[in-house]
């Protein structure tokens, strides 16, 4: 009796949900091309939370529909993939995309249309300033301003004096390049070298053998996905000794992988997520950050997780309460007025614990982090079986 009782409740309740309008979210990420280690994640955080939520009732009663498109790590498709989530699709808000130049190609759409847009890049041009078109955009990955931080305290705790740059050439690595040179000007670390290379070069010779020539105490690789171990592999095979620092773009297990034996000792900036069982017991995050790894791994592997996937489920740790606030106040069928009421509602986010930190936005700042909760440093080790891992080194509340 008991068991057809919660059988009939179960039933009323996918009756209900299906009887509501689907709540249309647009999804834009890199699943394939050079950016896809850093996209796969954030598309199976995504589907995994969609089941969740529908499982549970959905956001109000009404069931969520993620329209997950991927840009294949380009802007071009990038933009056309928003084009035909406004216009075809007619969702409320769009959530992505992965890399940095696409999702800065992605906001005049969004402006134009009046569409509120969670990116899952870094770079902080993507939201500030907020002026008439970046007053739509909000994003969830820490800046490069931010992360340049601890890289330079770390840098100056270990006696670097000089230190070289060597970064995509587009505008992640170029928003690097400014972060670190700025950063480390104050620390009084002198920059003897700006390089860059392209995602899907396979050479880097020429732009190491210049770096090597100013012999840097300290070389700091600007780049994501896998492509930055081609120049961290040529400067140890060309004898580099100093230290090799990446960016918070390569905190994912495949570029412990593709790097192999060539990345250990590497030291970066990440999302506190990535270490979760290394964080102190009264870090504010840790709980959150340890319930979304063993979800994630449960459904995906042990070891699959990444701060990527992290940075979509921060995403909808903002747009969800922010959705059932604006239900509150508009109705979806009104869909210009429900977007911009929504556009002001994720703007209201305040307290909101994500796996990288507490998201507190405002209408100057539309990623709402603070750095001494949204950055550790970390290294990479290999442990007594032989296994690389990341090891937190510091943290900086």
């Amino acid at each position: 009796m008991k068991r057809a009782l919660i059988g009939l409740l179960a039933l009323g309740l996918g009756l209900g949900l299906a009887q509501q309008a689907p709540l249309k979210i647009g999804v834009v990420v890199s699943a394939t091309g050079p950016a896809a280690s850093l996209g796969i994640p954030e598309r199976n955080t995504l589907l995994l939370l969609e089941e969740q939520v529908n499982r549970r009732g959905g956001v109000a009663g009404h069931p969520v529909q993620f329209i997950i498109l991927d840009d294949a790590s380009d802007t071009t498709q990038a933009v056309r993939a928003t084009r035909r989530l406004i216009q075809e699709d007619q969702v409320l808000a769009i959530i992505g995309t992965t890399t940095t130049p696409a999702s800065l190609g992605m906001i005049d759409v969004v402006a134009e249309a009046g569409v509120p847009k969670i990116s899952l890049a870094a770079n902080l041009e993507i939201v500030f300033p907020v002026d008439e078109k970046r007053r739509w955009v909000f994003k969830t990955p820490q800046t490069e301003q931010q992360m340049s931080q601890p890289i330079v305290r770390d840098m100056a705790a270990s006696g670097v004096k000089t230190a070289a740059y060597i970064g995509f050439n587009d505008a992640y690595g170029e928003g690097w390049a400014r972060a670190f040179e700025a950063t480390a000007r104050e620390a009084g670390i002198q920059v003897v070298a700006s390089e860059r290379f392209a995602r899907t070069d396979t050479s880097v010779t020429g732009q190491v053998l210049r770096i090597l020539a100013r012999n840097p105490d300290a070389v700091l690789i600007g780049g994501s996905g896998t492509a930055p171990v081609l120049p961290q592999r040529t400067l140890r095979e060309r004898g580099y000794r100093g230290l090799i620092y990446q960016t918070h773009g390569v905190a994912n297990p495949d570029f412990l992988r593709v790097g192999g034996d060539v990345v250990i000792g590497t030291r970066l900036p990440a999302g506190p997520v990535l270490v979760f069982d290394q964080l102190p017991p009264d870090f504010p995050n840790r709980q959150v950050a340890t319930s979304y790894v063993q979800q994630y791994e449960s459904r995906f592997g042990i070891g699959s997780y990444s701060t990527f996937g992290g940075h979509a489920y921060d995403a909808w740790a903002i747009l969800r309460p922010a959705l059932e606030r604006a239900l509150r106040r508009e109705q979806t069928s009104n869909l210009a007025a429900f977007r911009r009421v929504l556009r002001d509602e994720i703007e209201a986010t305040r307290n909101v614990v994500g796996t990288h930190g507490i998201f507190n936005m405002s209408p100057t700042d539309h990623l709402g982090l603070r750095f001494n909760e949204a950055a550790v440093m970390v290294e990479i080790v290999k442990t007594p079986t032989g296994k690389l891992d990341w090891k937190l080194l510091r943290t900086f509340r």
